[in-house]
């Protein structure tokens, strides 16, 4: 069986959050704290935030949309790149996500001592747009609701309703955090193979 360095990413992610579920001490010292970051040098907890998350609904959520949707863009690049490549390109671009997610929010809190955020919404956010710059003939949907659309339609519903959102507030998600994950994955897939990007837009552009 070959070797799928996305099963590793699931149960890393789960086993950790399951240990932070239960002890409040480590959550603190891992969760996205901008105020700490700028003020007391805790810069870890830029890349510490993507492997824990609140409760179990919220661990689910992220790992089947991980799931479905990484596993489709892993095999893709492999396909392209090769075994190695391909999955070492899927780290990157998992991990720079969720890295790239706290930018947006650094900027708004990080004199804010009380913003506390996690989970890997934002390194997910990365994979998804990866994937559908990369197959925008794909279709997508919500995990619990049978309604699928193209993936280009169903990014642009994305990001529409996560800047509504996050202008109107109020939600305790980090919108702002989807909003930087997705402009990673984009620019991820850019750098990487560009004419990825040109096919995206003869696909969704009328000839």
């Amino acid at each position: 069986m070959l070797f799928n360095v996305l099963y590793l990413i699931i149960l890393i992610a789960s086993l950790v959050s399951f240990q932070v579920m239960n002890n409040s001490d480590l959550k603190n010292r891992w969760a996205f704290a901008p105020y700490l970051v700028k003020n007391q040098g805790e810069g870890h907890r830029v890349f510490s935030h993507i492997w824990i998350h609140v409760d179990i609904q919220h661990l689910l959520f992220n790992m089947l949309s991980l799931y479905f949707l990484g596993d489709l863009l892993v095999q893709e690049f492999m396909f392209e790149y090769g075994t190695l490549l391909g999955q070492i390109h899927f780290v990157v671009l998992y991990l720079l996500g969720g890295v790239f997610a706290t930018v947006w929010p650094y900027l708004r809190n990080q004199d804010n001592p009380s913003y506390r955020a996690m989970g890997a919404s934002g390194a997910v956010s990365a994979i998804v747009f990866a994937a559908i710059i990369w197959r925008p003939d794909i279709e997508m949907g919500l995990i619990f609701l049978p309604i699928y659309l193209p993936a280009y339609w169903f990014g642009l519903i994305y990001l529409a309703y996560e800047f509504w959102a996050n202008k109107r507030g109020g939600t305790g998600i980090a919108h702002d955090a989807h909003i930087g994950g997705a402009i990673l994955g984009i620019i991820y897939i850019l750098v990487i193979n560009f004419d990825k990007g040109k096919n995206f837009l003869n696909y969704i552009l009328p000839n």
